[in-house]
């Protein structure tokens, strides 16, 4: 039959997501297990229970280190969208599973000590600014080039990731996610931004 799909149905994107984010957690469970460089890709993709050739389709062109991105951005595109809404707040859980607010600092602490992954964390935050400029531009009714606006971008980009990598060295013991909402929530006012 003439235009019949062969093979699987495409995934949903709410399943690619989870997927990303179950390679995520496994890819840092190993680097903060057995370090950066002792993990594989291979590995990961073992631990993630999906084929290695399924882990570069979700991670194509990237390192190994690139595979924990997902953590990175979910906390990014929750702020991005409370920005975009004039009567936005922002949320009150960035992650999409419990634990994943202790990975996700086990993970940046993880970035002092291996530049590769420290990369990752910098190139997502570099491509956040973008993000939060349109998100403020959409919010204010000006645009995004503007200068005004970038700036307010890249200053809210760097409260953000001070204040995660602030909690990181400095949660409590326990659930760190309402250290973090508060650091974020002092970081905000610090930049002057009102979400």
């Amino acid at each position: 039959m003439p235009g019949k799909r062969v093979g699987r149905p495409p995934l949903t994107e709410r399943r690619k997501h989870a997927t990303r984010m179950d390679i995520a957690r496994e890819a840092v469970h190993l680097f903060t297990t057995n370090g950066v460089a002792a993990t594989s890709a291979d590995q990961i993709a073992e631990a993630a229970g999906v084929s290695t050739r399924t882990l570069w389709r979700y991670f194509p062109g990237a390192g190994k280190e690139n595979c924990v991105r997902p953590l990175l951005t979910a906390g990014i595109e929750a702020i991005a969208q409370a920005l975009s809404d004039p009567a936005g707040e922002l949320p009150d859980r960035l992650a999409t599973e419990p634990g994943d607010v202790d990975t996700m600092l086990a993970l940046v602490r993880l970035t002092r000590t291996e530049p590769a992954v420290r990369a990752v964390w910098l190139q997502a935050h570099h491509d956040a600014e973008p993000v939060f400029a349109t998100s403020i531009a959409e919010r204010s009714g000006r645009r995004p080039d503007d200068l005004a606006v970038k700036v307010e971008a890249a200053v809210l980009n760097a409260a953000l990731r001070v204040a995660v990598e602030h909690c990181a060295d400095h949660a409590p013991d326990g659930d760190p996610a309402p250290a973090l909402w508060d650091a974020l929530r002092s970081a905000l006012r610090v930049a002057g931004t009102q979400i």
